[in-house]
């Protein structure tokens, strides 16, 4: 079947690339696309080519099927010089996005036309790599050194409009797209137009002064960030090239850079993320699953998370009743809620009419019974099983039949609580983060009797809020939490034996954690934790070591953040010090639990969190909690500010060595053997020499 389809109107061929649902580049897309343009191009009843994509987009960019393969001739690189070459003018007519190699064809043909709403863009460098067919240097040549800087750098997209003020296209279509292309084609035609070949173009501004200050504080900016990517500066090199060699000079250290990136850990990792993205909304038993409509959504308490959680469901476009327990909290919440909003239209995020539609399909109220019409329920109450345990019971008694009711704990057992209902298979989690608003990462959580149906729909849900759904059974935490709560008590145990919380927070920071573990309960707030810490006091293997640090500072009223001290001292503009009454407090814990102090280097430090985060991971896979170690990596990224660039910790150990990765735990079970019980899974895969990565 063809991917690329041809037909001649009144002397211009028009060349429609076919390959839904993206018009994916791929082998037989640019076998097809080339030999159909020179083909073209031979025809003396063919004065004009047209290039467009059908159905929904231009082609969107390279086909990921391919990713990780030797290419295929003919490469993008070849097809892109080939349509470059040709004689007769050539029109890109752009609809829905092109980008990264959908771009580079476009920025081969000789003319480009886009529609109003089209948009454009170089996204590599979110896989750690740099535009490899030619875009580096058409890109630098047709809109100048900042603009391509920009639009590689930032990986971001731009409109139409945005691209034709700074030359990347020629003209935007406000109307029909392919009319208005063949109007402009016609004319150049008409008037034997020269054939513009973006590998000719030259702006003033690629030499020069301002050429030579926007590459010089680009190279700054990206040394001063620790963790730059090989791909930015080789971006900034590809770019000035185009300045000062010619053409296809200039191409040839672009390809001998892309392989360059391409070859790197970084792009490895985040080629790994990428794909993990996807496979984390597949989930297990969906194939004969239905989905339900869902219009109107329930949220059961309008504190921080279920507030955020309500401008989440607004902002997708759903009715939401908003409940909360009496008027007081009820303003608070819509007061929160309109807060939100506001501070979006007033960034420019969100159009000042789109906040009063959001407002109107928002319904506050303080009787649970107004949920009588919501497809799905989200509780969002006080983490207490009890209060849970009564709410779901009476949703049940007022809630729709067929309406889905769901909890939105981080830690509770999930069966525990839709137990004792007349209809289990209709509950399940849906445990969001916070801000719920902003963080994409949901956990569906699916219980022993959670339905098929139930799962796809909160999965379809999931998916028009935005989010990136991963699938969790049932355990104590899930699987972020769970996994948090080890990293959290292995770090604990390096505070026992002589680490401090300042050395853990700046060890982990370095290695490129967004925050680290204390730093994050101050913001979170240490009575979240402490209530959990008593429930599960008596239940505590008294042959664990533990360190009571959190639990004394709470005792002391030290919340973190919002009381203005916890593990640190919080000023008046929210900036942070090391105090040290809580040197001296854990010092007092130390002598109290006979544990001798001693120094602790920062790669030690990060190599036992890491150890504790995928031990404690690949528990959760072998016991079916996680459907395989790509969603442990999604988790922990979008979830706990694990850094993307290294793949996520599942990623991490497949790169240390597993058999490395487990004699280190031998190591630490010298003197915690209880805690630092290696996985089964792992020292299986270990000693067979496989990796996690098998497992995806």
């Amino acid at each position: 079947m063809n991917t690329v389809n041809s037909s001649v109107r009144d002397g211009i061929e028009i060349i429609a690339i076919s390959n839904p649902p993206v018009n994916a580049l791929s082998h037989q897309v640019r076998s097809e696309l080339v030999a159909s343009v020179e083909r073209a191009a031979s025809n003396p009843d063919v004065a004009g080519i047209i290039i467009l994509g059908e159905g929904r987009t231009f082609p969107a960019g390279a086909d990921i099927r391919e990713f990780g393969r030797p290419p295929k001739a003919p490469w993008l690189p070849e097809v892109c010089n080939r349509i470059e070459a040709v004689q007769k003018p050539i029109l890109a007519a752009i609809h829905g996005t092109a980008l990264g190699g959908g771009l580079e064809i476009a920025a081969a043909c000789h003319f480009r036309i886009a529609d109003s709403n089209a948009q454009v863009g170089f996204p590599e460098i979110n896989l750690g790599l740099l535009p490899g067919a030619g875009g580096t240097q058409r890109a630098t040549r047709l809109c100048g050194v900042q603009p391509a800087l920009d639009l590689m750098l930032s990986g971001k997209p731009i409109n139409s409009s945005k691209a034709a003020e700074i030359g990347l296209i020629d003209e935007v279509a406000w109307r029909d797209l392919l009319p208005e292309a063949e109007s402009f084609l016609r004319s150049r035609v008409s008037r034997s137009e020269p054939v513009r070949r973006s590998r000719d173009a030259w702006k003033d501004s690629l030499s020069g002064v301002e050429a030579e200050s926007a590459l010089l504080n680009c190279r700054k900016s990206i040394a001063g960030k620790p963790h730059a990517l090989p791909a930015q500066i080789r971006i900034v090199e590809c770019v000035e090239a185009a300045t000062k060699v010619n053409f296809f000079d200039g191409l040839a250290k672009e390809r001998r850079l892309f392989s360059e990136c391409l070859a790197s850990p970084q792009s490895s990792a985040l080629r790994h993320v990428f794909f993990a993205e996807r496979k984390a909304a597949k989930f297990p038993g969906m194939e004969s699953a239905s989905v339900r409509t869902v219009r109107e959504i329930g949220v059961i308490g309008g504190g921080t998370m279920g507030s955020a959680i309500a401008v989440a469901c607004l902002q997708s476009g759903f009715r939401v009743v908003l409940v909360e327990r009496d008027a007081e909290q009820l303003g608070r919440a819509t007061r929160r809620i309109d807060a939100v909003l506001e501070a979006a239209v007033a960034k420019g995020f969100l159009p000042e009419r789109k906040k009063s539609e959001m407002l109107a399909s928002l319904e506050p109220a303080t009787d649970f019974r107004s949920v009588i019409d919501s497809d799905i329920v989200v509780e969002a109450v006080f983490e207490d099983f009890s209060v849970k345990h009564r709410l779901f019971a009476a949703l049940e008694a007022v809630a729709k039949p067929d309406a889905i009711l769901a909890s939105n704990t981080s830690y509770l057992d999930i069966n525990e609580l839709g137990g004792s209902l007349d209809h289990p298979e209709r509950f399940l989690g849906l445990h969001f983060f916070a801000p719920a608003n902003r963080m994409r990462l949901l956990e569906v959580v699916v219980g022993d009797r959670t339905n098929p149906d139930t799962v796809a729909t909160s999965l379809a849900f999931a998916k028009k809020l935005g989010k990136i759904p991963v699938r969790s059974g049932v355990c104590e935490g899930f699987i972020g939490n769970r996994i948090l709560t080890a990293y959290r008590e292995a770090c604990d145990l390096m505070l026992l034996d002589g680490a401090t919380p300042f050395q853990i927070d700046g060890a982990m920071r370095g290695f490129g954690m967004k925050m680290g573990p204390y730093e994050t309960m101050d913001l979170s707030g240490l009575d979240i934790s402490w209530s959990r810490r008593k429930r599960l006091k008596l239940a505590r293997d008294s042959r664990l070591r533990y360190c009571g640090l959190a639990d004394k500072l709470c005792e002391r009223g030290r919340f973190g953040r919002k009381t203005g001290m916890g593990f640190y001292v919080y000023g008046e503009n929210g900036e942070s010090r090391p105090d040290e009454d809580v040197t001296s407090l854990l010092e007092e814990i130390r002598v109290e639990t006979g544990c001798s102090g001693r120094s602790f280097g920062n790669e030690e430090i990060r190599n036992r969190a890491i150890a504790a985060k995928v031990n404690e991971a690949a528990k959760i896979i072998d016991e079916g909690i996680a459907s395989r170690p790509s969603d442990v990596d999604v988790v922990e990224i979008h979830g706990y500010g694990f850094p993307r660039w290294l793949g996520g910790p599942m990623k991490c150990a497949d790169e240390m060595g597993l058999g490395l990765l487990l004699a280190n735990i031998g190591e630490y079970a010298k003197t915690d053997a209880l805690f630092w019980e290696p996985s089964t899974l792992l020292s299986k895969l270990a000693i067979d020499g496989s990796s996690f990565d098998d497992l995806n």
